[in-house]
């Protein structure tokens, strides 16, 4: 028997609403089909986007806030349009069939997994959340509109689903990572973010202050971008490598780690993640040592 209708029939022999074991079972199904192409901490649209989809997605982008080892899907309306709970559950039927749906997927890992599942179409007569676990409704959120579901969508998850206790130094690494690489895609300084997680917001979690928490966020961010081998900046790395002349290819590999950091400390001047005016005299002179170091490291580790 396949493992999730083994669950679901042992949910079921436990006397759970099989209403609720049933759906829950569909939704991990879909979590199973979509896992490969999902990464931890991140929400992760199924498949290629439409036009249409893209505001609706960048709108889940901004608010949804996850916990570095949380699983989440934005399906849009071709794969989540199909997927609707059993007819008999009434109070979880939130978008009428033959309506545009988009359901955000977020599933929790452990011995128990949890799921909860929102629908944010602004099509749904009954927007909202469920959460379910061991094949039970635990919860459930109704608004009044798609934007009332946006918007406390992050309380929601943070109250069922993120995980709870001390995180550990690579974990508080990545939820930064993914809340500054989520501000670059969309250009805006409004991205939700829990700051007693983020280094860059809370240095004391990486023993910094904030002037070394803001170079080690900008130097892991563009690392990890100049290393992608099909990232944006393949071409110019490649050229650079490529260079015979030491002295040329450090001087050239300066230049381009130079101008990176530059582009990524305006962006922030300009959406106000960073008040650079609030900055001592003793912050300004730290601020020019690591802006160098900075330089260094990168170019040293691409050249």
């Amino acid at each position: 028997m396949d493992p999730i209708a083994k669950k679901v029939k042992q949910w079921i022999d436990e006397k759970k609403d099989p209403r609720s074991a049933h759906w829950q079972g569909g939704l991990e199904a879909v979590l199973k089909v979509f896992s490969p192409y999902l990464e931890p901490g991140k929400l992760i649209p199924v498949q290629a986007l439409e036009k249409d989809d893209l505001p609706v997605f960048e709108a889940a982008l901004e608010v949804v806030d996850l916990s570095p080892n949380l699983t989440a899907a934005f399906l849009p309306p071709s794969i989540a349009g199909p997927i609707i709970p059993p007819e008999s559950a009434d109070e979880i039927q939130r978008i009428d069939k033959g309506k545009p749906s988009y359901k955000i997927l977020i599933a929790r890992p452990g011995k128990d997994l949890r799921i909860l599942c929102a629908e944010i179409s602004e099509h749904a007569k009954n927007p909202g959340i469920d959460i379910f676990q061991s094949g039970a409704l635990l919860g459930t959120y109704n608004y009044d509109t798609h934007q009332d579901c946006l918007t406390y969508l992050t309380q929601a998850i943070r109250a069922h689903v993120w995980e709870r206790g001390k995180w550990s130094h690579d974990e508080n690494k990545r939820y930064t990572m993914n809340w500054f690489e989520k501000i670059l895609y969309l250009g805006k300084g409004t991205v939700r973010v829990h700051e007693d997680f983020s280094f860059f917001h809370s240095p004391t979690l990486i023993k910094s202050d904030r002037v070394d928490a803001l170079f080690t966020l900008i130097s892991e961010i563009l690392l990890k971008r100049f290393s992608d081998s099909d990232g944006q900046f393949k071409d110019a790395v490649s050229s650079i490598q490529n260079i015979k002349d030491k002295d040329l290819r450090i001087t050239q590999t300066n230049e381009l780690a130079e101008r990176k950091i530059l582009e990524l400390l305006n962006l922030m001047k300009e959406l106000e993640i960073v008040k650079f005016e609030e900055f001592s005299n003793p912050e300004n002179e730290r601020f020019k040592k690591e802006f160098s170091r900075a330089i260094q490291k990168i170019s040293h580790r691409i050249s």
